[in-house]
């Protein structure tokens, strides 16, 4: 057999018709066909599955049982076979800790760079923080103008109120003959007094010097004495000094990451302190997500078009025993606020609305008739069905209830760290300028961009930092660039993995791979074209020909056109679906796809069959859905006109903008419209024109059901007349069998 290819023998896998098929390895392979034609069956549940399950049979024991081993598959046997790597079009992650950095591995090189060539601030005062070592600390002074006189001060009181006679008394003890005094020297034997209400600077003058400079005639004791004027002021001083020069210019060292001015210290800074999956670096607040859930308004009354008696306060008006006790508390706080009960809420003034949801001062009189019809009267405060309902959040200890007001709450910034997930002390660390969470929040281009500002010869970084951070910034750049080469550029590193489409997820699945740079790879990649504006679709194809060209096979299940003329080999499955699949209807290169006789692909390429466009246009029923200042993420403020009765198609390049306005705008706001959706609509002034409808129905890329008994007859229901038609049958009945019989 010829070890150039991958054979494979008698291949039976769901409707493979017990084909045989050579692929030749190193190539960029296309597996086309129609859909259900078996292209999937053959490239991933056969060539993939085998060649995961040969891998990982080569294992030992203990690491098959992480693992896991695939059955398998019904093939009479495959050569030729490298380890295999599936890349399919599943979300990368649904933890909400995932993002775009974090699943790249971008995020680990940023909070490496960070650690290593990070500059601190003060979370306070934003002054610049730095840990000098006593060395360091003396180079420092004797690179100061040779001659200059000097001060070495060692702080003992900063800002703070008191007479302070015994800081005095100690200098006068330790020997010291001058303290400065708010900016001011004094001899330390001099009487003096402070104003104890005032606050108060205090440093003793450890050493009064010229500036040695570096000279070598007075290098050695010049330094000497430095060093131990230096060495006893850190000491006196807590680890902190001052050097007053002439002119009034000071400088401030220290051994510590503390902020003297402040008070504030920073512990030790290392990677995990810029980890917000770690207690070492996550807000205590939200513990690292960058959001908290707050009870909503709008959720509150998600329908403005009932009245209070109609029970429009939703989470008020859920259950009669509940409802009961407070419809009486709206009705009293109506009763004193001249609140109208019967007019839609949407018409009530402002500030009734307030007094609603954030309660009012005033004192409320309640009459409650218990069920022995007994009278009972209570005052009490209002606290407002917002307040009411997080403290009834905070304080239940039942799933239940928390799971009943969640449906009222909204996901909203942490207020703590406004939503950038770490600590303060994290965020007060800066490179150029940017904290992590800065770096984060640009896209894959902007980040890329200021990463290669860092390695140029105008790099705002210093020398130790540039050594430092040379081998981590290529590291980061090279991920960033296999993004952008798979069309990715327009995705901030901070997207959240969730959120991401089946395409988005998979192209960067794609984009990690090459970053390895592993060689001798079977890759399994599952039409990584979905999803792309025809402007991006080249890159895609030369990143898939650079994993080729690092000595890998590619397999591709795709029906994109220039994925095909790129292909080194096709494989064109059919001739039909489903059944009238599993066979191999044409194997080659790009025109002997085009000419094979009975291939629907090849005729579709060669032009002999085409789709046929409308002679005419649909001229709809003459409403239409105004859209008004839609503003979610990247859109500017626009205004869009959707035409009823018609296909619509949205269109525009990757990242344009095109879910924000439709899925995150129009779906969600009709949905809460039509239904009471409690999904927080996108950003948008108003939404015209949905009186014209009475449905909404959203069909998105996320797989329809995952569990073993689920088939596409009891997805659609039409297992359950099947069930019922066979419980009606004559022996059925006899037998007393219902539709539940019927049923796996």
């Amino acid at each position: 057999m010829p070890t150039d290819a991958i054979v494979v023998k008698g291949a039976r896998e769901h409707n493979l018709k017990d084909i045989d098929v050579t692929i030749p390895r190193d190539k960029l392979v296309v597996v086309t066909g129609l859909s259900g034609s078996g292209k999937s069956s053959l490239a991933f549940d056969t060539i993939y599955a085998e060649g995961q399950r040969r891998y990982v049979e080569s294992l030992s024991a203990y690491a098959r049982q992480f693992l896991g081993l695939m059955e398998k598959p019904d093939v009479d046997y495959i050569e030729g076979l490298s380890p295999a790597i599936s890349i399919d079009q599943k979300g990368v992650s649904k933890n909400p800790r995932s993002t775009v950095a974090t699943v790249t591995e971008v995020y680990d090189y940023l909070r490496l760079l960070y650690a290593r060539a990070g500059t601190p601030h003060c979370p306070n005062c934003g002054r610049v923080i730095e840990r000098q070592t006593v060395q360091q600390i003396v180079d420092a002074i004797l690179d100061m103008p040779e001659g200059g006189r000097l001060l070495l001060l060692a702080p003992i009181i900063k800002d703070r109120k008191g007479e302070h006679q015994q800081v005095f008394a100690d200098a006068r003890r330790l020997g010291f003959v001058r303290v400065r005094v708010d900016g001011e020297i004094r001899e330390a034997s001099d009487e003096i007094t402070l104003e104890k209400n005032k606050k108060h600077t205090i440093e003793i003058v450890v050493d009064r010097l010229r500036a040695p400079g570096t000279g070598k005639d007075t290098e050695p004791e010049g330094r000497q004495r430095v060093t131990d004027s230096t060495e006893q002021a850190l000491k006196l001083g807590g680890g902190v000094m001052v050097v007053a020069a002439d002119g009034g210019e000071e400088r401030l060292f220290s051994e510590h990451f503390a902020c003297p001015f402040c008070g504030i210290s920073l512990g030790e800074i290392e990677p995990r302190t810029f980890s917000f999956n770690s207690p070492h670096g996550a807000c205590p607040d939200c513990t690292g997500l960058g959001h908290k859930l707050r009870v909503d308004p709008e959720l509150i009354i998600a329908n403005k078009a009932l009245s209070l008696d109609q029970g429009a306060i939703a989470a008020w008006a859920r259950t009669p025993a509940v409802g009961s006790w407070y419809q009486k508390m709206v009705e009293a706080v109506a009763e004193l606020y001249d609140i109208p009960m019967d007019v839609p809420v949407r018409d009530l003034k402002p500030e009734h609305i307030d007094i609603l949801l954030n309660g009012a001062p005033g004192k409320i009189r309640l009459r409650f008739t218990n069920s022995q019809g007994q009278s009972h009267y209570y005052t009490t405060n209002f606290e407002g069905v917002v307040r009411n309902l997080e403290r009834r959040f905070r304080e239940s200890d039942s799933d239940n209830v928390k799971a009943d007001i969640e449906r009222y709450m909204a996901s909203v910034p942490c207020p703590t760290c406004k939503g950038q997930r770490l600590k303060p002390e994290a965020l007060a660390v800066k490179v150029d300028g940017k904290s992590i969470t800065e770096v984060t929040r640009l896209s894959i281009t902007q980040a890329d961009v200021w990463a290669g500002l860092l390695q140029s010869e105008d790099s705002p970084l210093n020398q130790r930092q540039r050594i430092i951070g040379r081998q981590i910034l290529k590291e980061i750049r090279a991920r960033l660039t296999f993004m952008i080469d798979v069309g990715l550029e327009y995705l901030s590193l901070d997207r959240g993995a969730a959120t991401l489409s089946g395409g988005e997820a998979q192209r960067i699945r794609l984009a990690t791979q090459i970053g390895s740079s592993l060689t001798g790879v079977l890759y399994v990649c599952d039409e990584p074209s979905i999803g792309l504006h025809p402007v991006d679709n080249h890159r895609l194809i030369l990143t898939l020909k650079r994993l080729r060209d690092l000595g890998n096979t590619v397999l591709v299940v795709e029906h994109d056109e220039a994925m095909m003329r790129a292909a080194d080999f096709i494989v064109d499955m059919g001739p039909g679906a489903g059944e009238n699949g599993g066979h191999i209807v044409a194997l080659g290169a790009f025109d002997d796809i085009a000419g094979a006789e009975g291939s629907i692909t090849g005729a579709y390429l060669s032009g002999k069959r085409e789709i046929q466009q409308p002679t005419r246009r649909r001229e709809g029923n003459e409403n239409a859905i105004r859209i008004v200042g839609a503003r979610e993420n990247n859109l500017k403020n626009i205004s869009v006109d959707v035409p009823l009765g018609k296909m619509v198609c949205v269109s525009g390049v990757s990242g344009s903008g095109k879910s924000s306005l439709i899925n995150e705008i129009l779906h969600k706001k009709a949905a809460q419209i039509l239904y009471g959706a409690r999904d927080r609509p996108g950003d948008c002034d108003a939404i015209e024109g949905l009186d014209n409808i009475d449905k909404v129905v959203d069909i998105d890329q996320s797989p329809i059901g995952r569990t073993l008994r689920s088939n596409p007859a009891t997805y659609t229901g039409a297992f359950t007349p099947i069930r019922e038609l066979f419980a009606t049958v004559p022996e059925a009945r006899v037998r007393g069998y219902g539709p539940g019989r019927f049923s796996f």
